[in-house]
């Protein structure tokens, strides 16, 4: 494909080399695009997450051509869910669109991983590098953004298009006036490593739909996880919403209550814990629309792309950067003008026809159920009996649908 050139840095600067950055990057570079991919950190390096891919996530890891037979990854068939002293195993769905397992790994390494398979594809990467604000020209477009290179220098790099991957903070956005909208969920989520052996044949993701607040008389507007590595270790975490009634939650305090509980046998205990609790935002439903405006896409948790169902989010993350990757590769064949921009505004146009219903559905239901009630609605001893409706319900908080 012939790709329009023009005086600037490269083609397209990309901001951030979490899964939604180097997703972007490396479809641009196959389709013969020349990227420059920022990243203020060195690589590896942690992040707070729940180091799970749904098998939606796992679709865009395939059709990224990554190999996920190595050391790092382990699969799981479905989910347990714990809810009111029952248990039932919710597999996945075998579709002839989407694997039917899920994986986890790690972000330590996972976001390197995928950093360098990009890298492998072409991508220029360069870490620590900090992005500090976005160019504008006169009329206001997004030209580039300067930065602080890995020597402490202020440097500009200037790009037809910017696609800006920075995470929730989404201080590239907000420098151009971008704000998120307020009618969206924004869920906090907290997690700890453990290593135990407890779950070393343990062929599922574990989902705890009936936890109580720490600090006030009402169920956790959320649910608890533990998701089993490929290390032996274990990944444990809860997540939650602002409460209806009672605020915020105290995360940490609920954690700690709700470890105490858990099984001895399990061995998730001070003695075991490899890490310390951490927290971080997750910006759900959709938060900035349309996720094009003047020279700059958005992609992943800076377009508020995690689920309001389930809190996943690195594999719309992946999936909207292929989106993304389409519609820049096309503009950039078109000379500056109404037809680039044409273009462009294709990307939030097939992000609404995809996933509009999951995300109106999941904001609605997040707002009038989740933050009052938690999960406990959605898998009551009724639910749980019914293999049709929990088959359903796999594929909802799987984005399985679409």
């Amino acid at each position: 494909m012939q790709i329009q050139q023009e005086a600037q840095d490269a083609q397209v600067v990309v901001i951030g080399a979490g899964p939604a950055g180097s997703a972007t990057a490396l479809h641009l570079a196959r389709a013969g695009v020349d990227v420059l991919l920022l990243e203020k950190d060195a690589l590896p390096r942690d992040k707070v997450c729940g180091d799970g891919l749904t098998p939606r996530g796992v679709h865009q890891l395939l059709r990224m051509g990554v190999d996920i037979s190595g050391e790092g990854w382990r699969r799981s068939h479905g989910v347990r869910v714990h809810c009111e002293g029952r248990e039932i195993d919710v597999d996945w769905p075998a579709t002839g669109r989407y694997p039917d397992f899920s994986l986890t790994r790690t972000r330590h390494d996972f976001d390197e991983l995928l950093a360098h398979h990009a890298q492998s594809a072409g991508v220029r990467l360069l870490t620590r590098t900090k992005v500090t604000a976005p160019l504008r020209d006169a009329a206001g477009r997004v030209v580039g953004v300067t930065a602080v290179g890995q020597d402490g220098e202020p440097v500009e790099h200037r790009a037809a298009v910017v696609v800006a991957a920075d995470g929730a903070p989404a201080r590239t956005a907000l420098a151009t006036g971008w704000a998120r909208s307020t009618r969206t969920p924004m869920a906090t989520a907290a997690r700890r490593y453990y290593r135990t052996d407890a779950f070393t044949d343990d062929g599922y993701l574990h989902l705890w739909a009936d936890l109580r607040c720490a600090d006030a008389d009402a169920w956790l507007p959320g649910y608890g996880w533990l998701f089993p590595l490929a290390d032996g270790r274990v990944n444990l975490g809860l997540g939650g919403l602002p409460h209806r009634r009672h605020g915020n939650t105290d995360l940490r305090a609920t954690f700690r209550d709700w470890v105490a509980r858990l099984p001895e046998g399990w061995k998730l205990d001070e003695a075991t814990a490899e890490s310390p609790l951490r927290s971080a935002a997750l910006p759900m439903g959709l938060n900035r629309r349309p996720q094009y405006r003047d020279g700059m896409l958005v992609v992943g948790d800076s377009a508020g792309m995690v689920s309001p169902w389930s809190g996943e989010g690195i594999g719309e993350a992946m999936e909207a950067g292929e989106i993304a990757a389409q519609a820049v590769a096309l503009a950039l064949t078109r000379p500056s003008g109404s037809r680039r921009e044409q273009a462009l505004h294709h990307y939030p146009s097939e992000v609404t026809r995809r996933w509009s219903r999951h995300y109106q559905l999941g904001n609605a239901l997040a707002g009038q159920v989740f933050a009052r009630f938690g999960y406990r609605p959605l898998f009551n001893r009724a639910v749980m009996s019914s293999p049709a409706t929990t088959r359903l319900l796999a594929r909802i908080f799987g984005h399985l649908r679409a």
